[in-house]
């Protein structure tokens, strides 16, 4: 009986289960080792014997509850357990299977306990693969395969996103021109490669919380939250035609390309949703296109209807 404690009539302990020694430690009176605290102001065995379902507490702060019945010599036997605690118990004291009788029912208890732990340690491990799985299929939702940058409808979420909140941002339409040539002259390999070094030179030129999405073809679009004025949106925009000027190296070939650029200044397009304000960037870029390819076109102002 691991748990059992012999007391003589004076409360010296003669003897404890191997379990309950190491609860008890070095003490050699039961008022020594427990703080007994049912039955109320127990003094003596006696006290123990009188009102016999007993709760001690241990100087580590362990409760033990037990049963206290006479040993036939004026002293007692006593029989503990940790009750609701022995999940603690267990944690403090490193027990085992073997620290307890092989009919306690707290060695059924435990299993649950760690049944219920792997159980819920699988479902919280389960849950964190599928968020992010589900975090992993919304970035590839919205990334271009190529290109690794963001897609149209990345685009379209994060322009109706500012849109609504009613923010100042600059949005730049980007076509390159002369791309064609390449795909003709050097086959689509050459033009995969150069629309990719295109979306690595437009995300570099861009800073966090801007956006770079290619929606088509050798189409691209940038939307920038913090660009102050038109002013600045023209200097980021004559950055961005100076570098896609520069010949771009492909198996020892260079594939030179350039880029036309529409413009909108969102707060000079008051009331426009986010469909107007791609169909204003359209119009911008087709009018450096006539204007002679690689440059870079602000949308006029138009005022909210109504």
């Amino acid at each position: 009986m691991p748990m059992l404690l012999w007391l003589d009539a004076a409360g010296r302990i003669r003897a404890a289960g191997p379990t309950l020694a190491r609860v008890i430690g070095r003490a050699e009176r039961l008022f020594d080792a427990f703080a007994v605290q049912v039955p109320v102001g127990a003094t003596g065995v006696a006290d123990l014997l009188a009102a016999p379902r007993l709760r001690l507490r241990a100087a580590d702060g362990t409760v033990l509850r037990g049963l206290a019945v006479p040993d036939g010599a004026g002293g007692a036997l006593v029989n503990l357990s940790f009750g609701i605690g022995v999940v603690e118990a267990v944690r403090r004291y490193r027990l085992t299977e073997a620290d307890f009788a092989p009919t306690e029912l707290t060695v059924e208890l435990l299993y649950l306990v760690e049944a219920k732990a792997a159980v819920t340690d699988e479902l919280r491990q389960l849950a964190a693969r599928i968020e992010g799985a589900r975090v992993r299929a919304e970035a590839e939702a919205q990334s271009d395969a190529l290109t690794g940058i963001g897609n149209l409808r990345a685009l379209r979420a994060a322009l109706e996103g500012l849109v609504a909140g009613g923010r100042r941002f600059g949005l730049i339409h980007v076509d390159l021109d002369h791309f064609k040539a390449v795909n003709d002259t050097l086959g689509h390999a050459a033009g995969d490669h150069v629309l990719a070094e295109a979306a690595r030179v437009l995300a570099s030129e861009t800073r966090a919380g801007d956006t770079v999405a290619r929606v088509g073809g050798d189409e691209f679009v940038l939307l920038l939250p913090s660009v102050p004025d038109a002013a600045r949106l023209q200097a980021v925009a004559e950055r961005l035609t100076a570098r896609m000027a520069e010949p771009i190296d492909y198996g020892g070939a260079q594939c030179r390309v350039a880029a036309s650029l529409g413009l909108v200044l969102s707060d000079r397009h008051r009331g426009a949703r986010a469909d107007d304000l791609l169909a204003a960037a359209d119009a911008a870029l087709y009018a450096a296109k006539r204007a002679g390819r690689g440059r870079a076109v602000l949308a006029e102002a138009q005022e909210e209807e109504g």
